[in-house]
């Protein structure tokens, strides 16, 4: 049994929109800087947003007609991404599979090419690339590459049930996305051992990435690869007993920088869960590879993990790890240090129970308020939760008070500025007059 320290929780729900179908794990994706696309088992997308409805910010829940997608049609997986820059626009992809004499895969990707519409949900849902596909397939993962001419590009990877990685690239030229071999941008996912469940992927300094993927059979992968001319630099295999359902590369700590950007600090990190055992994180990945695992304890006590996340929840700068169960539970962890030069751990700081099993976890600005929300899609609908305002605000004067603080302290040997230097100089000069006068009238008197 876990411990019940469900109180610690620092999220309260703000709202919940019922599906009329389930979905599953690979059923939910941000699409643009604050919109969600939630797709149901029985072919239906809905797009959740707040809009300011009533000089008030509400939630709203609307379904988007996705063009070819049949009524009889169970949605696998969805994705969605911006265009790399230059490029314009959003694009989503889903895949499903058609029912009938004999059910057929299909990978549909919408993109709106029309200035002025590369943005819009419901245009883009117009103008559909339908692929048939040979293969049932998992998750639709996207990633950004880096091109021959310095520029960046993202594309689709797509798992599937033949044991492969298909990669899917637009083609500029023709306005449409084209299967290439995978191996000519991603050497690291040829000859994979079994049917891949999870993908992910994380660029580093150097011109670097680190590739992790986990398999039905157990098996996880993890690569260091050079980007430029892809080449992999070292790579490391482990085996599990049990499917693999998550694999995450983070980074433990991050700071802002003058730029208001996250800038990764320290080594990173490899999370996998499985459907039996218990979550492990293993530490500084880039140097030890999988040598040094840690386990998530307790994380095994609520059936199996089906998804997680790596945030800063408490703005510490330091991530905090969440896994969402199937025996309906939140889980957050912490990484503990005691001190310097000794090994720390990952400990239970709180749990948030639910009415259905969790599938999949967003932590995005819905609100656009500056204050990320956790996006949390159960069996039975999303779940949207927020900070405490209270704790939040709290925590914000703190933060202006210690900066305050620090801008006005005087530094050691620094200089007075100029209004006081002054005050100091003229009291320095009365002292002086005075202790001259003193003299003199000492001297008369002698």
């Amino acid at each position: 049994m876990l411990p019940d320290i469900e109180g610690a929780c620092p999220f309260v729900e703000d709202s919940f929109s019922r599906f009329l179908s389930q979905s599953n794990m690979y059923g939910l994706c941000q699409a643009g800087e604050q919109e969600l696309l939630a797709a149901t088992l029985k072919g239906k997308v809905v797009c959740f947003r707040y809009q300011d409805l009533q000089q008030k910010i509400r939630p709203v829940a609307k379904e988007v007609q996705f063009t070819y997608i049949p009524v009889d049609a169970e949605i696998v997986s969805i994705d969605a991404f911006n265009k790399s820059h230059p490029s314009r626009g959003l694009v989503v992809g889903i895949t499903f599979i058609k029912e009938g004499d004999k059910a057929t895969p299909f990978l549909n990707i919408y993109c709106d090419y029309e200035p002025g519409s590369e943005f819009n949900l419901e245009s883009i849902a117009q103008s559909c690339l339908n692929l048939e596909l040979k293969y049932t397939p998992f998750q639709l993962y996207h990633t950004e590459v880096q091109c021959k001419d310095g520029c960046s590009e993202t594309v689709f990877l797509l798992s599937g049930n033949d044991q492969c990685i298909h990669l899917y690239k637009e083609n500029a030229s023709l306005h449409q996305f084209e299967e290439q071999p995978v191996e000519r941008l991603f050497p690291e996912l040829q000859y994979l051992p079994s049917n891949v469940l999870w993908l992910d992927m994380l660029s580093i300094p150097g011109g670097r990435r680190l590739s992790a993927f986990g398999c039905q059979n157990g098996c996880v992968g993890l690569s260091l690869v050079k980007q430029e001319a892809p080449e992999v630099l070292q790579s490391w295999r482990l085996q599990q007993d049990s499917p693999i359902s998550t694999v995450l590369l983070f980074p433990l700590y991050t700071h802002q920088t003058s730029n208001n950007t996250e800038e990764q600090a320290g080594g990173y990190n490899l999370l996998v869960t499985s459907t039996i055992e218990m979550a492990v994180v293993y530490r500084d990945v880039e140097e030890c590879g999988m040598s040094k695992p840690c386990c998530l304890a307790e994380s095994d006590q609520c059936d199996a993990v089906l998804c997680a996340l790596v945030i800063d929840l408490d703005f510490d700068g330091q991530k905090e790890v969440l896994l969402g169960t199937y025996g309906q539970e939140l889980l957050c962890y912490k990484f503990q240090q005691p001190m310097t030069g000794v090994a720390g751990d990952f400990q239970l700081l709180w749990r948030r129970s639910f009415k259905s099993p969790l599938l999949s976890v967003i932590y995005l600005d819905l609100t656009g308020d500056g204050l990320k929300e956790l996006a949390v899609l159960t069996l039975k609908g999303l779940h949207i939760l927020q900070h405490s305002l209270c704790s939040t605000a709290e925590l914000v004067l703190q933060r202006l008070s210690s900066r305050a603080a620090a801008l006005t302290a005087p530094t050691r040997g620094s200089t007075p500025p100029p209004t006081e230097q002054r005050e100091q100089e003229e009291e320095l000069k009365q002292g002086q007059e005075q202790e001259e006068t003193r003299e003199e009238q000492s001297v008369s008197t002698t």
